[in-house]
Order: structure tokens, then C-alpha cells, then sequence
């Protein structure tokens, strides 16, 4: 279970781990995400292994170029996430 001071950061986790696993359910290379999405390869795989917290700008332009909605990957998120609090 995650406290409820961490459910923020656990959302965001979250809604990383979904737009990773859509982009290598589509075959989408780190290289061809970042072009799409205007950002560095290593900004795009940094964020993916959870070395950097990104901005919403950031999961914004990544969600735009693998054609997901930003705002459905965050409910889901959230409502996975708020299952396991405490």
C-alpha cells in the first residue's frame, strides 16, 4: 500500500509505466518517440526508467505523439493507485 503523502508520485509513476508499455506495445522506438514528442532521446528514456519526475508539459507531449489522451492515462492511474492506499 502507498501512504497517501506519496499517491502524487505514485500516479505519476503510474502514468509513465502506461505510456512505456503503449509505446513498446506499438513498436515505437525511444528515438522515433522523441522526435514525435520534440523531446531528447535521453530526456524520453530517462523519464521512462524513472530518473527524472517529468513536467506535465513533458508526459503531455509524450501522450500527444503516441495519440493517448493525457487526462484518461491519469484517471487510470490514479484509480489504480487509490486501490492500494491506505
Amino acid at each position: 500500500m502507498v501512504p497517501k503523502k506519496y499517491i502524487p508520485r505514485s500516479v505519476s509513476f503510474e502514468v509513465v509505466r502506461l505510456l512505456r508499455k503503449e509505446r513498446i506495445r506499438r513498436e515505437i522506438s525511444l528515438n522515433r518517440l522523441a522526435e514525435k514528442a520534440g523531446l531528447s532521446r535521453s530526456m524520453v528514456s530517462y523519464v521512462e526508467r524513472g530518473m527524472r519526475n517529468p513536467t506535465l508539459d513533458t508526459l503531455l507531449r509524450i501522450a500527444e505523439a503516441l495519440d493517448l489522451d493525457l487526462w484518461k492515462l491519469i484517471k487510470r492511474a490514479s484509480t489504480r493507485r487509490s486501490a492500494k492506499v491506505f
